[in-house]
């Protein structure tokens, strides 16, 4: 009886190790990411598990005697037939980096809403000027003397502009 309670202690030991947590894992030279699931239903605390993970890097950092800048974070609330999440993706800095001064994450939207919708818009590109009247005559004159236009067309869209 007693090798069969050892055998089963093992195995139980061996699958709750491979459930551990993995630590502080290192995504390049000086970013770390740590990774934590709280199995612990709705008698978890999603809350803790964010702060002792955040702790965890700080920690990781002061060993080294430096200070961990967060870079993001992305957290999974507990619902039905899922456990609460929470990634915590960071850099280690010397406390003299300018970057240890600013420690703020940055905003980011976690839902975006996407509006589409026609408008009328009165655009103009260019400003708009008045056309010089030397200038059109000019090129009236010259359309008349090429035979492009006739006399009369001449007078009646010399008259047009003269009007405006």
């Amino acid at each position: 009886m007693k090798p069969l309670v050892l055998t089963f202690l093992a195995c139980c030991s061996l699958i709750l190790a491979g459930c551990a947590n993995p630590g502080v894992v290192q995504i390049s030279p000086d970013t770390y990411f740590i990774s934590r699931t709280d199995k612990g239903g709705i008698f978890g605390n999603a809350s803790k598990m964010k702060a002792e993970v955040i702790h965890e890097a700080n920690e990781f950092a002061a060993k080294q005697g430096k200070v961990a800048i967060p870079l993001s974070t992305q957290e999974t609330p507990m619902a039905i037939g899922q456990f609460a999440s929470f990634d915590y993706q960071f850099r280690v800095v010397d406390k003299d980096d300018p970057e240890a001064k600013r420690t703020a994450l940055v905003p980011r939207a976690d839902i975006v809403v996407e509006k589409t919708e026609k408008i009328a818009a009165d655009v103009k590109t260019k400003e708009e000027k008045a056309p010089d009247l030397y200038t059109e005559l000019t090129k009236l004159d010259d359309l008349r003397k090429k035979g492009i236009i006739t006399d009369a067309e001449f007078e009646a869209a010399k008259k047009k502009l003269l009007e405006k």
